[in-house]
């Protein structure tokens, strides 16, 4: 496919995409597992998204952030992730420049709102654990509700005041052929601490200190089994509670921080100037990957999930009363 232009207003140089160079059987396979991806992506969160709003047992506001978790991993299935697969499989951007920007938007925004859904799930997680009896008298679905909003307005002002200070500048290479967004120094350093120091540190911090509680009360509950000489039994269902929960906790933040810390990593090796298309690709679509694998994660640790698909799938979703069923 070409894309020819020439634009010395725009400082742009002659392009032309590169006819591909692959054969025309692993050109379709490409796009094959391109789709295979971006539905994996698209249905997985949205059996989320119905299970946590159909369920009235999952109207709880830690799954409020779940589900905000997932519609962002759903927009990125759905608006960002076929543009920048093409991308990647066409080697040139073949859209139009007003797609370059929405593509831009999308994916900043969505990327942002999944990481701070992250964090908001550990800083809700903790303060639960923490504070039992002021979180459950203090913290509602509503009051969930208006923190999700709240979170994804400013990160959409945040993410609007990025583009508007660096585009104008000609700092977007909107060139044929090209679609990338390359902040100066001082917007690099902005974007790294706002959507990679915090947000992760915010994840860690408060991960290690959930852990050390979790351990706290598994040691007190096992000394109370012991009093009551129940420990036998209480033990072993506790220690496999436990060992689940914290692997579904690690795979969670393993799998999380694996595909975004490359991308961040890159962008601030080297002279932006000189990005290399392939590395940057590579990183790109790692960073995107990760909205395609949290369905999965759910699937494997979360027996809820299992059921609710189970109950989709079979459209007993339809049935009278069905929101009252038993998911737990």
């Amino acid at each position: 496919m070409n894309v020819t232009g020439f634009n010395q207003t725009d400082g742009c140089l002659p392009y032309v995409c590169s006819e591909r160079s692959v054969s025309t059987a692993v050109y379709v396979l490409l796009y094959i597992c391109a789709a295979a991806v971006v539905l994996l992506t698209v249905f997985g969160n949205l059996l989320i998204i119905i299970s946590i709003c159909h369920f009235k047992q999952l109207h709880t506001p830690t799954n409020m952030l779940i589900l905000s978790l997932a519609v962002s991993d759903f927009l990125v299935g759905s608006f960002v992730m076929p543009m920048l697969l093409i991308w990647m499989i066409e080697s040139c951007w073949i859209f139009e420049r007003v797609y370059c920007i929405f593509f831009l938007l999308t994916s900043y925004f969505f990327t942002s709102t999944s990481i701070y859904s992250i964090a908001l799930i550990a800083a809700d997680r903790y303060f639960a654990l923490s504070n039992p009896f002021i979180y459950t008298e203090s913290v509602s679905v509503n009051t969930m509700c208006v923190v999700v909003l709240c979170s994804w307005f400013i990160l959409l002002v945040y993410i609007l005041a990025l583009l508007y200070f660096n585009i104008p500048v000609v700092k977007l290479l909107m060139c044929p052929g090209d679609c990338f967004l390359l902040l100066d120094e001082i917007w690099s350093l902005v974007d790294l601490v706002v959507t990679f120091v915090f947000p992760f540190t915010v994840i860690i911090v408060l991960y290690v200190l959930i852990f050390i509680i979790a351990k706290k009360h598994a040691t007190a509950i096992r000394e109370l089994n012991a009093q009551t000489r129940t420990q036998t039994s209480g033990n072993t269902s506790e220690s496999v509670s436990e060992r689940k929960a914290a692997r579904a906790v690690t795979t969670l933040i393993f799998v999380f921080m694996a595909c975004l810390f490359p991308y961040f990593v890159y962008t601030l090796s080297g002279d932006t100037d000189q990005i290399e298309f392939n590395s940057f690709q590579n990183v790109f679509i790692l960073l995107y990957l990760n909205s395609a694998i949290n369905p999965v994660i759910y699937a494997l640790f979360y027996p809820w999930f299992r059921k609710c698909v189970k109950l989709l799938l079979t459209f007993k979703i339809f049935k009278t009363d069905s929101a009252l069923m038993n998911v737990l």
